[in-house]
């Protein structure tokens, strides 16, 4: 063999053997470490206790009516009574325009009718239109001329039975009596017409009093000022908006449901919900339910009424909310102090022959001082509380064994997860 090489190996084997003798009393020396002390530790039982089942949806809350209140009628606005939140009651005055041509036209109406009404021999002022045609002036000289001219006719034949009247004196006052009964029906005529002339300036009367009152923009109903979207002075056609007017009491809880869960809604059903930047939780009933789920999003919308009589809660508002679809569903539960959460995992941590023994559980919905565990964990297994930083493997020794507390009726709030 090579002495070099030799040499070469013999250091190697030197530098290994040194390296494998100063690790192996490192290894000696932990293996002869002993573990310390068990850790006292307290445990809680997973009960099986009846729960409530809800259906957890996002939604917003609608006024109940809103509404942009417009002009009827062109003009140029003359007051506006009303600004941003205004409260206002129901046929309160908002909005006028300028009413003076209206006023006008009013007064030339009038004088339309009092001049139809004057055609038919009725007084000039006066509700009562009704009138009976014979009655009119030019229908009664009608009627006296017709008259007078069929007495005519008839004396004339009978002079002519008695061979005194000529033929074309029997012709003259045939001609006369057919003219006499064309005027007549004439004047009939020109009385209905005259009858249907004042009913039309009745209409036109009644369309000028109603212009002259839509110059005034009234609430329909009690509410609050949402926007004003016109200025003093400013000229608005018809149909020009004025202010946006919403009724803040009660208000609409709007949600929407996905189909998955939308099954199990019914009208009646409580629902709690919190507005987002607030922990307060609102409680209401469920009031309305769509009769068709929404093609495009699958979701089907639900409505509640929600009481607002001191105006605290403001429409628009987003909700987080849960319908509470039964009220005794069994469920498994243990303490929440006995859940950890670490790198996204929930865990629970048991006690198997004096040892930790960590497991991975699926939790559902949640109370104050509850957790409801879906997978992961059998019933009546103790659970670790306030494990803190316990591992698997590490002594522990039970020093109080405690019973579970039973949840409360209802979950802390719509926000809990665990819906159907």
């Amino acid at each position: 063999m090579n002495p070099v090489r030799f040499s070469h190996l013999a250091v190697a084997g030197l530098v290994l053997g040194g390296v494998v003798a100063c690790r192996r009393p490192a290894a000696d020396h932990a293996a002869a470490r002993p573990e310390g002390p068990p850790r006292e530790v307290r445990t809680a039982p997973a009960r099986v206790q009846p729960l409530e089942l809800t259906v957890p949806a996002t939604g917003t809350l609608l006024a109940w009516e809103q509404t942009t209140l417009s002009v009827k009628v062109a003009g140029r606005l003359k007051t506006l009574a009303v600004d941003l939140g205004s409260v206002v009651r129901p046929g309160e005055v908002l909005a006028e325009v300028e009413p003076r041509d209206y006023e006008l036209r009013v007064q030339q109406a009038e004088a339309a009718l009092a001049q139809a009404r004057a055609a038919l021999g009725l007084p000039l002022e006066g509700a009562e239109d009704r009138v009976a045609l014979e009655d009119t002036s030019p229908v009664r000289q009608a009627r006296a001329v017709l008259e007078e001219a069929a007495k005519n006719r008839e004396r004339v034949e009978r002079l002519a039975r008695q061979g005194i009247s000529s033929t074309a004196e029997r012709d003259t006052v045939e001609a006369a009596y057919q003219v006499a009964q064309s005027r007549y029906a004439a004047a009939l005529d020109d009385a209905r017409t005259r009858l249907a002339a004042l009913a039309q300036r009745r209409a036109e009367l009644e369309l000028a009093r109603q212009q002259l009152a839509d110059t005034r923009v009234r609430a329909p109903f009690a509410g609050v000022v949402q926007a004003r979207a016109a200025h003093l002075g400013e000229f608005l056609p018809a149909g020009a908006p004025v202010v946006r007017l919403v009724q803040t009491s009660p208000l609409r809880l709007r949600l929407e449901v996905p189909e998955r869960q939308a099954v199990s809604l019914r009208v009646g059903q409580t629902v709690r919900f919190t507005l987002e930047g607030s922990p307060v939780v609102h409680h209401t009933t469920l009031t309305r339910l769509s009769p068709a789920l929404n093609d495009a999003s699958r979701v089907l919308v639900a409505e509640a009424d929600v009481p607002n009589p001191d105006g605290a809660l403001r429409a628009g508002a987003f909700a987080r909310a849960a319908v509470v679809v039964s009220t005794n569903t069994p469920g498994l539960t243990v303490p929440a102090e006995a859940l950890v959460v670490f790198a996204g995992l929930e865990k629970v941590v048991l006690v198997r022959e004096g040892r930790a023994l960590e497991r991975t559980v699926t939790t559902g919905r949640r109370g104050p001082g509850w957790v409801e565990i879906v997978a992961g964990l059998e019933p009546d297994t103790p659970v670790v509380l306030a494990p803190g930083n316990l591992q698997t493997g590490q002594p522990v020794r039970v020093v109080e064994a405690t019973a579970a507390t039973a949840p409360p009726a209802a979950p802390a709030g719509p926000g809990a997860p665990g819906g159907s």
